[in-house]
């Protein structure tokens, strides 16, 4: 089977709490630039900022809110309330604020989601910003979030280089996946075989059970096809490490010099001690170099390319051998604690 890097074209469509794209929206007129630090590839993505606070007519400044007598979830069965800052009951507003956005984000049709961790509204971990607490999440919106199965980022991991980079590649990953047609085993069975490094970094035990699971697949139903996708793309929402980044880094930078004969400057063994802005730019130039090479990069499967950008005649197929295939497959070594 031939491998090599799926390259989309369209732009993805992310969601993302307005005040982590700088609108002064948040209760005391304040918001952050979350995504300044992405540079111009914050260009990549089209962006859909939404508040469900604003939108449920509190107004900016407006006294803060919070959950009370449970988490957001509850809030939509009624078993728990949302109050200001002077007990006056708000929940009937920013119930038809949080369905107001997530109108805004369906006919965006984004795929993943932005999200301010602390708020009581757009809070999926903690719904409090207080350090030894974490409130009642998810927050009442995040629960929304949580149901819509939607690409889930945290704004805090858009400030660190080599977080952003795993949150990228996954995303990329997944909404190809998400948006794939397959009608058979063998459409699933080929996407996965494109996905299976990856997934292989991120929890490579269940990622051996699903290479068995889908070898032994006879005829296959469209209700099992749903719950295969389902469950990969739940795999495509966890975070990697550091540890197990640099690990790929290097074997797929292995599986490179195998295919191409040559080297790449600046790239560094896993041991060799280095932080973590500097492994993201391997791991740049690595992905840049294996696309212009025509070499599959199997740790970053999914790729974004601006038409524009695209070279005139494309890569050609790198077909990998039982050998190479070897490589990239080697085990990932345990974390330690």
């Amino acid at each position: 089977m031939e491998k090599k890097n799926i390259v989309i074209h369209e732009k993805i469509n992310i969601g993302i709490s307005a005040c982590c794209m700088g609108s002064p929206v948040r209760y005391n007129n304040k918001g952050w630039d979350m995504l300044k630090n992405l540079g111009r590839e914050k260009q990549d993505f089209n962006w859909c900022p939404v508040c469900p606070e604003t939108m449920s007519g509190l107004g900016v400044p407006r006294d803060p809110i919070h959950l009370s007598g449970g988490d957001g979830s509850m809030v939509w069965t009624g078993e728990a309330i949302i109050k200001n800052r002077r007990g006056r009951d708000v929940t009937e507003e920013v119930k038809l604020g949080s369905i107001a956005c997530l109108e805004t984000l369906k006919r965006a049709e984004v795929s993943a989601y932005v999200y301010m961790d602390g708020s009581p509204t757009c809070g999926v971990y903690r719904t409090s910003l207080k350090k030894q607490k974490r409130g009642n999440p998810p927050g009442i919106f995040g629960s929304v979030l949580l149901d819509e199965e939607l690409f889930l980022i945290p704004a805090s991991d858009l400030q660190s280089p080599i977080k952003w980079w795993d949150w990228r590649r996954r995303l990329l990953a997944f909404h190809w996946f998400r948006s794939l047609e397959m009608k058979n085993k063998d459409d699933l069975y080929k996407a996965w075989y494109a996905l299976k490094f990856l997934c292989q970094e991120i929890d490579n035990e269940w990622a051996r059970d699903m290479g068995r699971k889908l070898a032994d697949l006879g005829k296959i139903s469209e209700d099992e096809i749903l719950s295969i996708r389902k469950e990969i793309l739940e795999v495509l929402r966890k975070p990697s490490t550091v540890k197990k980044i640099t690990h790929s880094l290097w074997k797929n930078y292995s599986y490179y010099r195998k295919t191409r004969g040559e080297t790449v400057e600046g790239i560094q063994s896993p041991d060799f001690r280095r932080n973590v802005t500097t492994i993201a730019k391997e791991l740049l130039t690595m992905e840049r170099a294996a696309f212009e090479g025509g070499v599959f990069f199997a740790t970053s499967p999914v790729i974004y390319r601006d038409k524009r950008r695209m070279p005139k005649v494309e890569p050609e197929d790198i077909e990998m051998d039982e050998e190479i295939e070897a490589t990239l497959r080697g085990e990932l070594p345990e974390e330690e604690d």
